[in-house]
């Protein structure tokens, strides 16, 4: 029997479109190429992301105490981070088509997105499940979290977020056309397509969604019977869970659509997974925005640290002055 499927890039689905029949074997086609609006965005994503990011794991990791929260945010940093690193390969092969960097690259810049989308939605998961636990049971909270068990709970988190990306490191494959080289996925077959597919939504954000849909519900409800009505240290987790699950949403959608690919317009599947895989990139720069608009404690230390390396260098800068003035009044009395 044969099974035939169009199959759209996993991230930058404009790069190629590919119909699988195991009578006909496989057939390559390359549909028009991104829209300069949203390559654009991507160079933006990158270069604020990587700017941004870093300024987060140098304000956490080295400048501030370091916490439980500071472990689930620097985290969350990193794995933006690398994504945005990586990011720039795939707008060069949007632009002109051709992947130069060879197998290796084309299986890891594939799976940069995924593994930030698993990483990132789990981290969510841990910082909304430890603040509920904070505010429900106190008491053991305060006894039993350390910043060397969220240490372990982090590297468990990255192993199973590295563990569910091994598709897009298994099935991502290159191909050569003349002097075109194309980095492309290669599931060989439907019902392999359709597991992947469908175990990113429900892994990646159906049941994360769940959970920390459940855990603020329980959050707000300990939130309302407290005294204190301060809801400061919670306006950061809600707004990372809300950045993270509008900017995915789209592409979780069209995913969806297109493993119904025969019922839809292929035009707006193909529009629609541009979109999305653009929204769902730009999550990676919009987090360390957060950090620095709603996180009071961050914008201190930002700008303690900040002002401390201007009056570093403006004291190097008196002193080297101070010294060429002093060699210059020795000249002259010589």
């Amino acid at each position: 029997m044969d099974v035939e499927y169009i199959e759209f890039e996993d991230y930058a689905p404009d790069n190629e479109t590919e119909i699988n029949s195991t009578a006909a074997g496989m057939l390559n086609f390359s549909p028009p190429r991104t829209p300069l609006t949203l390559v654009v965005i991507n160079i933006i994503i990158s270069v604020i992301g990587l700017g941004g990011n870093s300024l987060v794991i140098w304000i956490c990791g080295w400048k501030m105490k370091r916490t439980v929260f500071t472990t689930w945010y620097i985290s969350l940093a990193i794995s933006d981070f690398l994504f945005c690193a990586l990011l720039p390969l795939e707008v060069f092969y949007t632009m002109t088509s051709h992947w130069p960097f060879g197998l290796v690259l084309c299986k890891l810049t594939s799976s940069a997105l995924f593994l930030n989308m698993y990483s990132s939605v789990f981290l969510l998961v841990l910082i909304s499940a430890d603040r509920c636990v904070m505010v429900s049971f106190p008491v053991w909270s305060h006894n039993h979290r350390t910043v060397m068990k969220a240490g372990r709970v982090v590297a468990l988190m990255w192993l199973l977020s590295a563990l569910l990306t091994l598709p897009s490191l298994i099935f991502r494959q290159i191909t050569v056309h003349g002097s075109v080289t194309q980095c492309y996925m290669d599931y060989m077959g439907h019902s392999r397509h359709k597991g992947v597919k469908l175990t990113r939504f429900i892994c990646g954000f159906l049941i994360p969604f769940l959970t920390i849909v459940f855990c603020c519900t329980v959050l707000g409800v300990k939130l309302r019977s407290l005294t204190i009505k301060s809801t400061k240290p919670y306006k950061v987790m809600v707004a990372l869970i809300l950045s993270f699950f509008i900017c995915w949403f789209p592409y979780h959608c069209f995913v969806l659509l297109e493993l119904d690919w025969k019922n839809h317009s292929l035009e707006v599947l193909s529009t629609g997974l541009k979109v999305g895989a653009t929204m769902a990139a730009s999550n990676s720069f919009i987090s360390p925005v957060l950090y620095v608009f709603l996180g009071s404690d961050f914008k201190k230390t930002l700008k303690r640290s900040l002002m401390s390396r201007i009056e570093e260098a403006m004291a190097e800068d008196f002193r080297t002055g101070g010294l060429n003035h002093s060699r210059s009044k020795a000249v002259e009395m010589k």
